[in-house]
């Protein structure tokens, strides 16, 4: 046993520096402002239990400018008429430009509406749901609303 460690002691000192130390790949986080337009449009329930539930459904067509180039279409369902309390989740297909990089990925949004003030709002990246030069997207976005216009600020990060 004795004779081993000097072997193995002289067998590790040859290995490469890059085979005994761990690679971390550690993404820096970037944030991308700017503004967006949405069209909110009314749809049918189509089948029974959706009906019977009450909830609001509508599609989402919006168009993003600034740090993000893009369009976003999506589905929300919702409770309540948006003015007094309710809720609403959706899901939303962002396709675009992110800082000169194309390509798109998925969000998911939630808020709690308490006497027209939204509570609780999350708009957050699904993971891996990134393509092309956005794959190993991950982050989320404030949503602003003044005066009837709303504005971004996405906080990112890729791998």
């Amino acid at each position: 046993m004795k004779a081993l460690a000097p072997l193995l002691l002289a067998c590790t000192a040859c290995l490469p520096a890059a085979a005994s130390a761990q690679t971390v790949t550690e993404s820096v986080p970037m944030h991308a402002l700017g503004t967006f337009e949405v069209k909110i449009q009314p749809q049918t329930a189509d089948n029974p239990p959706a009906q019977a539930s009450g909830f609001g459904r509508l599609s989402l067509d919006k168009r993003f400018h600034g740090d993000l180039e893009a369009t976003g279409q999506g589905e929300m369902l919702a409770s309540g008429d948006g003015t007094a309390s309710g809720a609403y989740v959706a899901l939303e297909k962002i396709t675009g430009t992110l800082h000169g990089r194309n390509g798109s990925f998925v969000m998911v949004h939630r808020a709690l509406m308490v006497r027209g003030t939204p509570q609780e709002w999350t708009v957050t990246v699904v993971p891996e749901s990134g393509t092309g030069a956005l794959e190993g997207l991950s982050g989320s976005m404030r949503i602003v609303v003044e005066d009837g216009k709303h504005s971004y600020d996405f906080s990112y990060a890729l791998e």
